[in-house]
């Protein structure tokens, strides 16, 4: 069975979702970073079936989504004067803040942890959407679990079909890698996850140093398991520039930032920012590692890139993705 996609810039389109939402029932929608699979995050059979459709383990914790900053005590405690100041300066957009969860969140959504993930995503869509619905909404990425995420709605339909009830199409995500999720739970806070808000900029705001935490077998947040975001093609990163293809090893693909002459003898290319921006990059990663994995390879290497700005994020999930191989 196919997916009900709906264009997200319908006024209809959004009532109809937000009416699945209050009704129990699964919604993919776009966000800024890539497309979540909602839940009611206040209803835990609805939230149960997002980890039965994702194949997700109940041990790692959802994200939940808010329409603004000022909804935050209903799922969230401990909002002091740095939540504060990072609500104003990057909210609404692509980080996650983990704080103290509220006695009456379910613990299905946070795996039984005393905190919770929460953020005001940036897509227009989203923000309507959660508007509507008037609920906080749980939404890890709409991609079974482990897999690399959908940055657009086809992805979406096409990995999880009818599972979902609505599905709306909001066009290509402009992050296109997952929020940065930053705990406040603790002192000093630390990076759970890399994201799309360099850590270069959580330092200038909060004027300290902050640690990246390493992957973990008991997550405190999404993404922080070692083995994540892959494709089912084998993947390892190189340890340089790449040259011409291995002249063993079958039929190998090359992932690049920006074109390389000297990179010959490949069956397949992908070049993630031909103008050699980070951003661009970020906001292709997804979507050229699943045309990559669609074609059949023996193996895809990933020429690294530096990892100042967003290019922590994208090394983050190419060495999560290579860990499978």
């Amino acid at each position: 069975m196919s997916a009900r996609v709906l264009p997200a810039d319908l006024p209809a389109s959004i009532a109809e979702a937000a009416a699945v939402l209050r009704g129990g029932g699964l919604v993919a929608f776009p966000t800024e970073t890539v497309y979540g699979l909602g839940a009611d995050a206040m209803n835990p059979r609805a939230v149960l079936r997002v980890f039965e459709v994702k194949a997700r383990p109940s041990f790692d914790p959802l994200i939940v989504h808010i329409d603004r900053a000022s909804a935050l005590p209903r799922v969230a405690s401990g909002i002091d004067a740095r939540v504060e100041a990072l609500a104003a300066r990057f909210w609404p957009g692509p980080l996650t803040l983990v704080l103290p969860r509220v006695p009456d969140l379910p613990d299905i959504v946070t795996a039984g942890l005393d905190t919770v993930g929460v953020r005001v995503p940036a897509h227009a869509a989203a923000r309507a959407l959660l508007e509507a619905a008037a609920t906080p909404v749980a939404a890890p990425s709409a991609n079974p679990f482990g897999y690399v995420s959908p940055t657009t709605a086809r992805h979406v339909a096409d990995l999880l079909g009818g599972k979902v009830d609505v599905v709306l199409d909001g066009g290509p995500c402009r992050v296109g890698v997952e929020s940065t999720i930053l705990s406040l739970a603790q002192d000093p806070p630390v990076i759970l996850r890399p994201g799309g808000v360099p850590r270069e900029e959580l330092e200038k705001a909060l004027g300290h140093p902050l640690v990246v935490a390493g992957p973990a077998e008991r997550p405190l947040a999404p993404g922080q398991l070692q083995k994540h975001y892959a494709t089912r093609t084998p993947l390892r990163l190189l340890d340089g520039p790449a040259g011409e293809a291995p002249a063993r090893g079958g039929r190998v693909g090359l992932l690049l930032l920006s074109p390389r002459a000297e990179a010959r003898g490949y069956a397949a290319v992908e070049v993630l920012a031909p103008d050699g921006s980070l951003a661009t990059a970020a906001a292709n990663l997804f979507a050229a590692l699943r045309h990559l994995d669609a074609l059949g390879l023996d193996l895809i290497l990933a020429e690294p890139c530096g990892e100042s700005g967003l290019g922590h994020a994208i090394m983050d999930r190419l060495r999560r993705a290579a860990a499978r191989a």
